[in-house]
């Protein structure tokens, strides 16, 4: 089995920046295929960035330029460096596999941006 614990919110305000890191750990776990999703205050939880399939990593419009998705092996985690962060970037940001079969989803962490 897999474990995925999200860490790093905070409230920042607008063009700060924020690192959140997703630790992995369990039995044949592995940094391969996870990818980071948001969930705004009533709007639904999307994928905003992943890897492909060769390691190249891919964002949705409004994080292209701003975030960039980290492997970090000696931490064994995905980490997401965001940085000029608006006030729209608003919401719980959890991880998971980027496609196939989900693991539970954790509780996340909460990311707040001010004006």
């Amino acid at each position: 089995q897999v474990q995925l614990v999200e860490s790093g919110g905070a409230s920042v305000q607008a063009g700060g920046s924020l690192r959140l890191s997703c630790e992995v750990s369990g039995t044949m776990s592995g940094l391969d295929g996870i990818g980071w999703y948001r969930q705004p205050p009533g709007l639904s939880r999307d994928l905003i960035a992943r890897f492909s399939i060769l390691g190249d990593p891919i964002y949705v419009d409004y994080a292209r330029g701003r975030f960039r998705i980290i492997k970090d092996i000696t931490k064994h985690s995905v980490d997401l460096q965001m940085d000029r962060l608006k006030p729209e970037d608003t919401a719980v940001y959890y991880c998971n596999r980027d496609s196939g079969r989900m693991h539970p989803w954790g509780q996340g962490t909460q990311v707040t941006v001010s004006p």
